[in-house]
């Protein structure tokens, strides 16, 4: 599956919005606030509906870090739901295992919580499981090995008592129970999926 490759900072630069919550992105939008590239200050012309609509899901892709083809697939199976399809799409990204590991407050960001399960720290039940986008089914539990929370990043992540963990999400330990699908009102992700329907539907 094909990934984002490019300098996050240009895509934070070129969405003008610090998609990835690290405080090091509001540095560099605040130094350079425009788009990445050699005309990135000359003024750019109002984007086109459609134009809006790409970025919208360009974005989307970029804070999950998923493929075209594997957003596709989630954007099809959203739609064979009763549940409204932006709605039910983000609750399919939510449940990503890589997700699910930032969200429990293991990983101080998705990127950092996709290496956790590629190099083996992550379990499912019990099970461990290195396929980032793996997605968790309800009341299972997932957990880190006893090893990974001697690493510094980790147990610095585990020691900090103010990580606000969402509802839907069970903490304890090492250890998260998914407890339920969110409601759109609790995701934070800054998206309208209303766009990204609408471009689907062209």
């Amino acid at each position: 599956m094909a990934r984002y490759t490019r300098s996050r900072a240009k895509l934070v630069r070129n969405f003008a919005e610090n998609i990835f919550g690290l405080p090091k992105y509001d540095k560099i939008l605040a130094k350079k606030p425009y788009h990445a590239g050699a005309h990135g200050k000359k003024m750019q012309r109002r984007p086109s509906d459609y134009g809006l609509q790409l970025k919208e899901k360009q974005k989307l892709r970029a804070i999950y870090d998923v493929g075209e083809r594997q957003f596709t697939h989630y954007y099809a199976t959203a739609r064979k739901t009763q549940t409204a399809t932006g709605e039910k799409l983000l609750q399919i990204l939510e449940s990503r295992l890589d997700n699910l590991i930032y969200r429990a407050g293991f990983a101080a960001s998705r990127p950092a919580a996709r290496q956790l399960v590629n190099h083996n720290h992550v379990l499912i039940d019990g099970r461990r499981v290195n396929v980032p986008s793996c997605i968790v089914k309800l009341e299972q539990v997932i957990s880190l090995s006893p090893k990974t929370a001697q690493m510094p990043d980790v147990a610095k992540l585990l020691a900090n008592k103010e990580i606000n963990i969402p509802k839907w999400l069970k903490r304890q330990a090492l250890a998260a129970k998914f407890l339920r699908l969110p409601e759109r009102s609790e995701i934070d992700t800054n998206i309208q999926e209303q766009l990204i329907v609408e471009y689907y539907s062209r």
